[in-house]
């Protein structure tokens, strides 16, 4: 599945988040942090899907909604707020979907999946587009499966989504919170700490030795990394 995705979150964070999912779920990304931005850039681009928050600067969610509702463009409405007037009021505006916040980012791979495949805007799935590879390892975002030199992995969803974002970018260098972001909304008890536990026990699942590992590193002061290439 191959889709170009307009992303207007004023989160900045988030936004990358969101980014970097959809990059690896082997979509093309834009985004902006405005609606005025997401409405030019909507009519300019043509996307195949709008990801757009509610709550955006200089013209919101409903706003950007009301404006493309002619454009004929999917749109999945993300907000902290959830009323039933306003999921109603979304829908009624023309957005196919509509999430609250906090969310997993695997929940929101799915939902766009789904709102691109009802509206016939992507090409065929194909599995290799959905799995990243790098230290032996090979993460499957579709089918949420994880190999380690061909060998099942299970890991709990949090540990799937940090190595899923660490196997799409070997060697980059990750903060606890940076790690963090990518299991909010499984855990929101979750604290960068958390993190830590979190790499210890995959370490146990991926490492020959967790006490002297070579795939999952530490990056002293800063954070961990994935080393690339085979381990």
């Amino acid at each position: 599945m191959c889709a170009h995705v307009l992303v207007a979150e004023d989160d900045e964070m988030q936004a990358e988040l969101i980014r970097r999912s959809l990059l690896t779920e082997g979509h093309t990304a834009t985004v902006v942090h405005d609606g005025a931005a997401a409405i030019t850039a909507a009519r300019k681009l043509g996307p195949d899907l709008v990801v757009l928050d509610l709550m955006l600067p200089v013209i919101d969610g409903f706003g950007v909604c009301r404006a493309l509702r002619e454009d004929d463009i999917p749109v999945l409405m993300l907000t902290a707020r959830s009323t039933e007037d306003d999921v109603l009021l979304g829908l009624e505006l023309g957005a196919d979907d509509y999430m609250t916040k906090p969310y997993s980012p695997r929940e929101l791979m799915a939902r766009i999946r789904t709102v691109l495949r009802r509206s016939g805007r992507t090409t065929e799935d194909r599995q290799e587009d959905t799995v990243v590879r790098a230290a032996g390892l090979s993460v499957d975002s579709v089918r949420h499966e994880v190999r380690c030199d061909g060998m099942p992995v299970d890991c709990t969803p949090a540990e799937f989504e940090i190595l899923l974002a660490m196997t799409a970018e070997p060697e980059r260098v990750f903060s606890r919170r940076q790690l963090l972001q990518y299991t909010r909304g499984l855990d929101r008890a979750s604290t960068e700490r958390a993190v830590d536990v979190h790499i210890m026990n995959l370490r146990k699942k991926i490492e020959a030795d967790p006490r002297r590992p070579v795939r999952l590193l530490t990056v002293f002061g800063v954070g961990y990394k994935l080393r690339g290439g085979r381990a």
